[in-house]
């Protein structure tokens, strides 16, 4: 059966990271489907994948919709169809995973089309390859959850950064989820970057929200490298602190 995990929270916590290196863990055990939901593409990047911008959900649609308007794309072809087949082609394929981006949006501000085709891309896709798991680095905020793009997820693990600020949103974000009825499994909260103790204040914030923490972070020295050089999340050394954190984090999980 498969099982979906999905990472959100604010912008700058680190669920890109978290997700990638989930991606690659989880890569060991069955196939995976990742799934980059942001419009910024990070993940790709945190992968150590070419990320080409033509052959994304949202450009892929804005590429029809030009030959349609056109006459490039023949009025018999069925549009469904020819847009899956589309999105399958852009799949980027990397041993043990396929990951599918999103994109941009395909005008200011409007996501709700590309969302609503990731939804069903997402769907056909699942039932015509075998994928163990389904892991989705979910855009900054909540906009994904009052879209619901995070439906069916078995778990959700919800960034934040040791910050009044983060948990405060990761505390909307589960408000919300419990408001919307979305079909959500299991949600958790994630504290990245943790310099020692959390703050009497913090750990309030924390309980008042009524989250359980998964899982405290600690800040990894060697993030500051990697990113300075452009290298892969995934190239974190064996006993690299946030990495043996997210081995606990799937392990605790049962994943």
């Amino acid at each position: 059966m498969i099982k979906t995990i999905a990472i959100a929270g604010k912008g700058g916590t680190g669920k890109t990271t978290v997700a990638a290196l989930l991606i690659k863990l989880l890569s060991q055990k069955g196939l995976v489907l990742a799934v980059d939901a942001d419009p910024s593409t990070n993940l790709s990047q945190a992968l150590g994948l070419p990320l080409d911008d033509s052959r994304t959900v949202g450009r892929i649609r804005e590429k029809m919709a030009e030959d349609i308007s056109q006459g490039r794309l023949s009025p018999t072809i069925a549009k469904p169809e020819y847009l899956f087949s589309k999105i399958v082609e852009s799949l980027a394929e990397s041993k043990g995973f396929d990951l599918l981006t999103m994109g941009r949006p395909e005008g200011p501000g409007c996501y709700c089309a590309s969302n609503e085709f990731l939804r069903g891309s997402l769907d056909k896709i699942v039932k015509d390859y075998k994928y163990a798991y389904i892991v989705m680095d979910c855009e900054a905020g909540m906009e994904h959850i009052s879209r619901q793009t995070t439906r069916d997820v078995d778990v959700l693990l919800i960034m934040s950064d040791p910050t009044i600020k983060g948990v405060t949103t990761a505390g909307r974000m589960k408000k919300l989820i419990e408001e919307m009825r979305s079909n959500v499994g299991k949600v958790g909260l994630v504290v990245n970057r943790v310099r020692g103790e959390l703050s009497p204040e913090i750990k309030k914030a924390i309980e008042d929200t009524g989250l359980q923490i998964i899982a405290l972070i600690p800040e990894d020295p060697d993030m500051a490298g990697l990113e300075m050089q452009g290298k892969p999340v995934t190239e974190l050394p064996p006993e690299s602190p946030l990495l043996l954190k997210v081995r606990e984090i799937a392990a605790g999980l049962h994943l």
